[in-house]
């Protein structure tokens, strides 16, 4: 029998984590009809637990016939037709499109029988707090976006409280927190300068690039920003940062923007109109994150985008297949007639 992760200090009564733990190893295929497991004094010693601990959790298990006792020998694996579906608690710090397209992909292919509570913490670490403190126990993985621009120190304290094997970071991962968890991540300061050098000939035609960071309303990494500077400085471009585009912004004939927030986006395409400046030409446009809008505007928009849905699925498959790999999800440039 696989060592079984009990946490003393959680909030969930350790005779319950016994019991799940115990029928998450069932339907995982760890424990198989007819094997034995160890006794209540050998559980209880070797997890420095008190004897009436595992006994309650036992007698449990024998009232749900999963397991049964055989005098004289023990206690052995009975049931294996366990109804426990896979539980997973999906963390979001925001919705968007591209949030969809994660959820809508993750959530397919899980499959039938696994149930997915999504939430939102909207990156506030106090409410990030309670949905992990008050949910501690109650799923198999927590998936968590861990877009926070406060407290650093705190986050990670609360992300610390989730068991390794049940912890997944998903679009970005953290260097500062240890163990063997899993992770499916962007690079953010590096996709954007990959894609942009690829871009560059492109680009080349402009005289200078300007950035347009979300704001604070809608905080990014700021990575990303990091990576538009460096590559401007690594390219002798002339640069700036705008925080938005409202219709008031100045535009000027041979620029070429790069652009985060979609209302951003539509500013400036309204701004190019009212002034007579042909984009592709006058002014150039990238945009961050594919969608299938940008396909068809203004004869397609140069993106560059993770891929959303490749993300979703290969969280998921990582959860079923039980993998704590980190992987980074692929970055690309989709050039358009915008630039």
């Amino acid at each position: 029998m696989k060592p079984l992760h009990i946490d003393t200090n959680s909030k969930v009564p350790v005779y319950l984590q016994i019991v799940d733990s115990i029928m998450a190893a069932v339907r995982d295929g760890d424990l198989r009809r007819d094997e034995q497991i160890p006794s209540i004094n050998e559980f209880s010693e070797q997890y420095l637990l008190s004897r009436g601990t595992v006994e309650k959790a036992y007698k449990e298990l024998r009232d749900k016939k999963v397991i049964l006792s055989v005098k004289g020998k023990g206690y052995f694996i009975h049931r294996t037709d366990v109804n426990m579906p896979l539980r997973v608690l999906l963390l979001f710090n925001k919705i968007s499109n591209y949030k969809k397209q994660i959820y809508n992909t993750f959530v397919k292919t899980l499959g039938e029988g696994v149930f997915v509570d999504l939430h939102i913490h909207h990156s506030n670490v106090q409410l990030f707090d309670n949905l992990i403190s008050n949910h501690l126990g109650d799923y198999d993985h927590y998936v968590i976006m861990p877009h926070f621009y406060e407290q650093p120190e705190k986050v990670l304290q609360i992300i610390q409280q989730i068991p390794e094997q049940q912890l997944l970071l998903l679009d970005k991962d953290l260097p500062e927190l240890h163990g063997k968890y899993a992770a499916v991540y962007q690079n953010f300061e590096k996709d954007i300068y990959e894609a942009l050098y690829e871009a560059l000939p492109q680009l080349r035609k402009y005289s200078s690039l300007v950035f347009v960071n979300a704001g604070n309303i809608v905080p990014y990494p700021p990575e990303i920003r990091k990576g538009f500077q460096y590559f401007c400085r690594m390219h002798d471009f002339d640069f700036s940062v705008l925080e938005g585009i409202e219709m008031s912004t100045p535009v000027k004939k041979g620029q070429a923007f790069i652009v985060i927030e979609e209302t951003d986006l539509v500013n400036l395409v309204k701004i190019c109109r009212n002034n007579q400046l042909n984009i592709g030409t006058d002014v150039g446009v990238v945009s961050y994150n594919e969608t299938l809008l940008k396909e068809i505007l203004l004869d397609g928009i140069t993106v560059i985008s993770t891929d959303h849905e490749q993300m979703g699925a290969t969280a998921a498959r990582m959860i079923l297949e039980k993998s704590a790999e980190k992987v980074k999800n692929p970055f690309k440039l989709i050039l358009r007639r915008s630039l």
